[in-house]
């Protein structure tokens, strides 16, 4: 089943992206800072997400843990 279609799998793609975008903006920020407009747009505030919400992304990525082990 696609991505889009299961609930659960749309929020471990944006999670992963979320993370994903963040370790690159901390690795390489020029590579993620240059692309601030149009659909690289989206990685940039994915990396602005992750950084201003990091708590909260982390709570997200260890309950979507639990719950793709439990279930």
């Amino acid at each position: 089943m696609s991505a889009l279609f299961n609930f659960q799998s749309l929020m471990l793609v944006i999670l992963l992206t979320i993370c994903t975008c963040t370790y690159l903006r901390a690795q390489a920020p020029a590579l993620i800072d240059r692309n601030k407009t149009g659909v690289m747009g989206l990685f940039w505030k994915s990396a602005r997400i992750g950084e201003r919400l990091s708590p909260y992304v982390a709570i997200a990525c260890i309950v979507m843990a639990f719950q793709l082990i439990m279930y």
